[in-house]
């Protein structure tokens, strides 16, 4: 026996001494017992997550199954994580057998105990990982489930933490000392809720953010960073976005971060949580005002496509250019109306956004919501080539603003797209309902402007008509101008993995870079020196053409510098502007947008 089956069935024949001769050979009133979950994280340093999932009120055959899919709409089959899986029905070997590539089938009657051996070191929100530093758990990809039974009854424990880490989660948990190591244990919940609470244990630091409705805490693990920067950062979004729609959906809210050089990056929304990892002295906000309002929108205003979660395949969805573009359209009117933008960084932004969107040869012929059902493809590097597809998010917040300035046109500035958020909020969120994908934005902008936006709708949601850029924003006292510029070029393509491991896609042949020897699968290390800029295309618009960048990769297990000289390459790029000629209607409209108001706002 292998020592890692050997640890399983150790672990597998504790828990059943532990308990009764009954919790061994439960029947009858055991399936009102909630499917319980044991994991240890006995030496850490091993990242191996030892876990015993315990099912009471089997009858004859029991299926498990590990997700597929979450956090990401991308297929990564957790499954291959795991090394080992045996059952026990009482003290005795249950009969086992795997019968695809996440499910397995067990004989047996009573509590049946599942055990198994999980492997997690990817930093991330998107990940989990198990190192001697800390743990950080998306449940999903750790705990297995009954299928048909994610609503039922279920509760967690974490066992062997040492005895100087903390546990946090925006679900609650009770902990206590066992021996020189500590137990945690979760209250009674679902495994859909459960796996929408991601869990840190560390030596983190945790504080109260001050100023703001209900209970929001910050937790945070990582290395330079500024408490008084963060408290003041994440007061503010909070603040505006919570006042934006008329009140806290939560009693209890925690951001968990991660800060440093290997904290991964990204962030990741959650019913009453969000996990964000970024390069320490990066901007937080620009991330935290996105996934704050996730809040609301896609974890309350939620599609109907997405409902109910199927983790063991693709779940399509055209509503991703509202769910998250429209997401990022707030996350930039959070910033900019709460002063941590002015108004230039606000137009800056976006003007960035259309060059990106424009600079894609696929805005011609995909669509936001074909986009959105497209999605699953964004983890293979060929789909993501900019004559194969366009972002929903990118698409997705513009079509925010331009469709924000059209319902201020039409009333008069009395309406925006603020109230058509906030009326979804009340007519799907608070009545538990779904909503129907871009027909019921359609329907509940149509409320608020009083008139169709049917024509907007299937030119530029579902079609691929061109947008009447210049003629929407001149109605908001804003002009928009194209240069055509020289800009550096990078000479290859990176792609971020799903535990915010940058590496390299695809390198130009003709380029410094290849001439320099970079490759594709490259893992960058290093940029520059230091941590490898959040948004390199960003970065490249600041620099000249002949700017010398220095990389260390990996290649192979092996380490290697990489030095070479930026090319260059012809580019439209587009800026937004007021125009100083704008109707007062305009200006009025332009202010409303900056200043998150309408000329309702004092009855509102």
């Amino acid at each position: 026996m292998s020592a890692t089956r050997a640890r399983v069935w150790a672990a597998l024949l504790l828990i059943c001494a532990s308990g009764t001769l009954d919790a061994c050979e439960a029947r009858g009133d055991s399936r009102s017992q909630p499917i319980s979950y044991e994991i240890s994280i006995a030496h850490p340093e091993q990242h191996l997550f030892h876990v015993v999932m315990s099912v009471p009120g089997v009858e004859g055959t029991l299926l498990v199954q590990m997700p597929a899919w979450n956090a990401l709409y991308q297929i990564r089959d957790f499954s291959s994580h795991i090394q080992q899986v045996q059952a026990l029905e009482g003290t005795k070997a249950a009969p086992i057998e795997k019968i695809d590539k996440q499910t397995w089938k067990i004989d047996g009657r009573g509590t049946i105990r599942v055990g198994y051996t999980i492997y997690w070191d990817e930093a991330g929100p998107f990940a989990t990982q198990l190192n001697a530093e800390h743990a950080f758990i998306n449940p999903a990809m750790v705990l297995m489930y009954v299928p048909g039974k994610t609503e039922v009854k279920a509760a967690v424990s974490i066992t062997d933490i040492p005895s100087e880490w903390h546990e946090a989660s925006a679900m609650p948990f009770e902990c206590s000392a066992v021996a020189s190591n500590q137990k945690c244990e979760s209250q009674e919940t679902t495994y859909n809720l459960l796996v929408d609470a991601p869990i840190e244990i560390g030596k983190f630091k945790e504080f109260a953010i001050p100023g703001v409705p209900g209970d929001i805490r910050a937790v945070v693990h990582g290395e330079n960073w500024n408490q008084g920067e963060i408290e003041s950062e994440l007061s503010k979004i909070c603040n505006y976005e919570i006042k934006l729609m008329d009140g806290p959906p939560f009693e209890h809210y925690t951001f968990i971060l991660h800060i440093g050089k290997n904290a991964g990056g990204g962030g990741m929304e959650h019913a009453n949580s969000t996990a964000i990892g970024i390069p320490s002295g990066a901007f937080l906000a620009g991330v935290a005002a996105h996934e704050f309002f996730h809040l609301w929108n896609v974890k309350r205003i939620r599609p109907a496509t997405l409902e109910p979660v199927d983790f063991t395949k693709e779940q399509y969805t055209r509503a991703l250019w509202f769910a998250e573009g429209v997401t990022s359209t707030y996350g930039a009117y959070t910033l900019v109306r709460t002063g941590l933008w002015n108004k230039d960084r606000f137009y800056q932004d976006l003007g960035d956004q259309i060059t990106e969107l424009e600079s894609r040869p696929a805005n011609r012929w995909q669509s936001a919501e074909q986009s959105s059902l497209d999605a699953w493809l964004e983890k293979y590097p060929l789909y993501n080539q900019p004559d194969r597809s366009v972002s929903y998010y990118t698409k997705g917040q513009v079509l925010g603003d331009l469709l924000d300035i059209v319902i201020r046109d039409r009333t008069d500035n009395e309406k925006s797209l603020d109230d058509v958020l906030r009326g979804m909020n009340v007519d799907f969120a608070r009545r538990g309902r779904t909503y129907r994908d871009s027909l019921d934005v359609r329907l509940e902008a149509e409320k608020v402007a009083g008139g169709s936006f049917e024509e907007f709708f299937r030119d530029y949601v579902a079609g691929t008509q061109p947008f009447p850029y210049q003629k929407i924003l001149g109605l908001a006292g804003l002009a928009m101008q194209s240069t055509e510029v020289e800009r550096a070029s990078l000479g290859f393509t990176p792609r971020r993995g799903a535990g915010g491991v940058m590496s390299v896609d695809t390198v130009e042949p003709a380029s410094p870079a290849a001439s320099a020897g970079l490759e594709p699968d490259d893992v960058i290390l290093e940029w520059n020196g230091g941590n490898m800029p959040r948004s390199l295309w960003r970065w490249v618009r600041d620099r000249q053409p002949g700017e010398m960048v220095k990389m260390r990769i990996r290649r192979d297990e092996q380490e290697k510098n990489i030095e070479f000289a930026l090319g260059g390459e012809k580019l439209t790029v587009f800026q937004v502007s007021e125009d100083a000629h704008a109707s007062e209607k305009a200006k009025q409209i332009r202010e409303g947008i900056l200043q998150g108001a309408t000329s309702a706002v004092a009855a509102h």
